[in-house]
């Protein structure tokens, strides 16, 4: 049952209380010393006066129209929305973990110190990588740290170089990452195939580029099979191999980025180890790097010194903090406890699993939408909606009709080579059966694009609105509410 949900401010009556407190518990009279005058309210605050059920069903409400992982199949091509299993918020909420704080004596932290220390360690020895930190609160601010690591050791050899290489199949970040840390983007395009060839890195490849950012898989998911050889010419002019490591679910227990040529990687946790999505919350980007770069990572680093853990809050050619402390700790806990319980086998099953389903998919659909690069793929898969464009459908209607067949859409117009494109990323987490039923809906999605292409570009028809003015919302954003008179 879908309602029509109003702000709590418009429910609001004048005296309607939805608290009960003992006045004689309440401060009489709170101190306002120390605060500027101009920081002291002289009116009571507009708050909306309603009954405590009125609050519970308005927010109850609004909670059941948020649409997520836990209450359906969330195809989100490139930012992997992925089952979290409830024994990772469990550990999390140990007490012995979620009452700890990190200025206690690092001797009574043991147990959270050895999780950190252990992560890394496995972190680095899936990706086949050297050293491992833990801080970057997100897949991007991890992109930043690597590209930091990068520039202090360019600097310390004198020179911190100018550019860094980005396919034209990367994730957007890596620009946005490489500008801030004050380098020039150089854009690579891709081949035919959907990859990165060699011969065009080596005609772009000279001694005043710090790194190359590729994405692997890419956002095609396309495995880039030339790795070997781009590092190898990278190598050779003393740069470095950055790998957006956001798609590391199709190769887990498969592959070793460490053993491809790759200097630096960076983990979504949430994208491989089934933490929550950082859009919803803390979210967690460890950064891996071979010897060389090690010396430069960020302070504080758990060591151990025979069996005790502590903690060592400076290094001479560290960056520095990238986040407080040791970075979102919850996290960690999440991907760690996923880590043990899936074990090396388990591991190996997830990346399998996510390319099986991805592909399963591709075929299963390759009839009724175009597939721009039809050859296998990894963990996710782009069509387009250049059949659909000949009735006048577009990707964007084709997204708004699957919200009235039960699903969220998958990612649109991005990769941005492709026009018009579908991204969809099944994720390793999804059952055949759930599959089947996200492909009977596109079926039927592709039969109406040609028979009532207006039930598509009048969509969605079954959610709590309808189509929204998505430019007008985002150029005139209304986030406080105002009475009207």
């Amino acid at each position: 049952m879908v309602f029509e949900e109003s702000l709590l401010f418009e429910k609001s009556s004048p005296g309607r209380e939805g608290f009960s407190l003992i006045e004689e518990d309440l401060p009489q009279k709170i101190p306002l010393h120390g605060l500027e005058s101009q920081l002291i309210r002289n009116e009571s605050p507009l708050l909306p006066e309603v009954s405590e059920p009125m609050v519970v069903r308005h927010f109850t409400r609004l909670s059941q129209w948020n649409f997520s992982i836990d209450t359906g199949f969330y195809p989100l091509g490139s930012c992997t929305m992925k089952y979290n299993p409830r024994v990772n918020e469990e550990v999390a909420r140990m007490s012995g973990f979620l009452k700890i704080h990190p200025y206690q004596p690092s001797e009574t932290l043991q147990g959270a110190l050895q999780l950190m220390y252990e992560l890394e360690q496995y972190l680095a020895e899936i990706s086949g990588m050297d050293a491992v930190t833990l801080q970057p609160a997100a897949g991007a601010q991890g992109e930043f740290t690597g590209l930091k690591l990068i520039r202090a050791y360019h600097q310390a050899k004198g020179n911190p170089r100018k550019k860094v290489l980005i396919p034209d199949t990367a994730h957007g970040t890596n620009p946005a990452s490489s500008s801030l840390c004050g380098y020039e983007v150089v854009e690579i395009k891709s081949s035919r195939k959907g990859i990165l060839a060699a011969e065009d890195v080596a005609r772009l490849m000279n001694e005043e580029v710090a790194a190359i950012m590729i994405t692997n898989p890419n956002t095609l998911g396309l495995f880039e099979e030339n790795i070997g050889a781009i590092a190898e010419i990278v190598h050779s002019k003393g740069g470095f191999v950055y790998c957006d490591g956001a798609n590391q679910n199709a190769l887990v227990g498969q592959a070793r980025v460490g053993d491809m040529g790759v200097d630096v990687l960076h983990f979504n946790l949430h994208k491989t180890f089934t933490t929550p999505h950082g859009g919803g919350g803390p979210g967690s980007g460890p950064v891996a790097v071979k010897n060389d770069l090690a010396p430069f990572l960020p302070v504080p680093r758990v060591v151990k010194k025979g069996k005790v853990y502590t903690v060592e809050y400076h290094a001479g050619e560290s960056i520095g903090r990238v986040k407080s402390f040791f970075g979102n700790f919850g996290m960690l806990v999440r991907a760690y406890t996923y880590i043990r319980e899936m074990g090396f086998e388990g591991l190996k099953l997830l990346s399998q699993m996510a390319v099986l389903n991805a592909n399963y998919l591709r075929q299963a659909l390759r009839e009724d939408f175009f597939l721009p690069y039809d050859s296998v793929c990894m963990h996710e898969c782009v069509f387009t909606d250049k059949w659909q464009n000949e009735q006048g459908v577009k990707t964007l209607d084709i997204a708004k009709r699957l919200m009235d067949y039960g699903f969220h859409p998958p990612t649109v117009y991005f990769p941005l080579v492709v026009a018009g494109s579908l991204m969809v990323e099944p994720t390793e987490t999804e059952s055949k059966e759930t599959l089947d039923c996200f492909i009977a809906a596109m079926k039927a999605i592709a039969q109406e694009a040609k028979t009532a292409p207006e039930q598509l570009t009048s969509a969605p028809k079954l959610t709590a609105l309808r189509r929204l003015d998505e430019v007008k919302a985002v150029r005139e954003l209304k986030l406080v509410w105002k009475p009207s008179s």
